[in-house]
């Protein structure tokens, strides 16, 4: 997993030509006026999916991973906490091949993402987002699926 600030994104970018068309998508989308929804980038290969939410207390937030795709996740604005682990040997909850998702039962620690910060999720990665810093607050992100 990465946690950086968008600045850092380059260093990255090399890590595969998918993850790159992701990053291009952030910088090159105007943020202040983006709307909440699916944004195509490379077909299926690459899309965004833009949302706005209000941040939840932990108990009420799921341990997720995927394995088809890569996550970034972008907070445009904001701040939320994340948890995060490495996949070992936590007990799934469920799973949908067919969305890509599997939910987990399992330890984590917690990461403040805020404005203009980004993580990247690789499929070894789980994470458990949208939680609340202290107190309930609105966050608009981005989440990039690159296809691995």
């Amino acid at each position: 997993m990465i946690i950086d600030k968008i600045e850092n994104q380059g260093l990255y970018t090399h890590i595969s030509k998918r993850l790159a068309k992701g990053f291009e998508f952030i910088n090159k989308s105007n943020l202040e006026t983006i709307a909440p929804g699916t944004y195509e980038i490379d077909n299926k290969e690459v899309f965004a999916i833009v949302m706005e939410y209000d941040t939840k207390e932990v108990k009420d937030c799921v341990l997720e991973g995927h394995t088809k795709y890569i996550d970034i996740q972008y907070i445009i604005e904001g701040v939320e906490l994340m948890g995060v682990t490495t996949k070992k040997d936590q007990k799934i909850v469920t799973s949908d091949v067919a969305k890509d998702y599997t939910f987990y039962e399992g330890e984590t620690s917690l990461v403040s993402i805020g404005t203009g910060m980004f993580t990247v999720f690789f499929p070894d990665d789980l994470h458990m987002p949208c939680i609340q810093a202290g107190k309930s607050s609105r966050v608009k992100k981005i989440v990039v699926k690159v296809q691995v």
